[in-house]
């Protein structure tokens, strides 16, 4: 098996050797290395590890913790966000209501409802005109 030698040399004590695979030089390098793999192009051949983490529900509604006070269905009491183990069981679970449904405007929505808005101002500026 032949060995293949990389560009080396020694400046002020510190041997330098080339990147077999960007050539970019790297110091600190042992007198009997044949080649060398600097750390970025190691970083770059590493795979990122595959996390996939689901976020878990707690069963509360979204701002639970902001609300002055909130009994879970457990019968846990919380004022702003700080569980009340003293009053546990003592009020019944907090009834919540489901967020409003806001409707989507988009730009063609808005676009015709300013012309309405237009065309009934120039209809009453017309009337007033015709008045005077």
């Amino acid at each position: 098996m032949k060995k293949e030698w990389y560009i080396k040399f020694e400046e002020k004590g510190v041997t330098y050797m080339q990147c077999k695979l960007c050539n970019n030089y790297v110091s600190g390098v042992s007198e009997d290395a044949v080649s060398i793999i600097c750390g970025t192009c190691n970083a770059i051949r590493i795979p990122w590890p595959k996390i996939t983490t689901q976020k878990v529900s707690t069963g509360r509604p979204a701002g639970w913790h902001w609300m002055s006070e909130f009994v879970d269905k457990d019968g846990s009491v919380f004022h702003k966000g700080v569980e009340q183990p003293k009053l546990k069981g003592t009020l019944k679970p907090t009834n919540v209501k489901p967020p409003k449904k806001r409707k989507k405007v988009n730009k063609d929505s808005k676009l015709y409802a300013n012309a309405k808005l237009f065309k009934e101002k120039q209809k009453l500026k017309r009337n007033h005109n015709k008045k005077n």
